[in-house]
């Protein structure tokens, strides 16, 4: 299950998401999202969990989690979708 993650501080890097994520489960990836101009992170990001039960639980026990000093926001993450006009 991909999940969304947001209120991402700008000190976590994906090795520390990843390591917090993990502790529920296998991740298969893990992304903060950064400004392509500056390479600073836009403050959220995916996490990739291969089980859905550990993504769900994941989701429960880390919503408004303080993690580096920011509350984190967690949701299954909606499907991309199509800019075709």
């Amino acid at each position: 299950m991909n999940l969304f993650v947001a209120n991402i501080s700008p000190t976590v890097n994906e090795g520390a998401l990843k390591a917090l994520f993990e502790t529920f489960g296998k991740t298969s990836s893990v992304k903060i999202v950064v400004d392509k101009y500056t390479g600073e992170s836009k403050g959220f990001g995916f996490v990739d969990m291969l089980d859905d039960r550990d993504a769900m639980e994941a989701m429960d026990k880390l919503s408004n989690v303080s993690f580096f000093g920011k509350n984190l926001v967690v949701s299954k993450a909606r499907p991309k979708t199509s800019s075709i006009l």
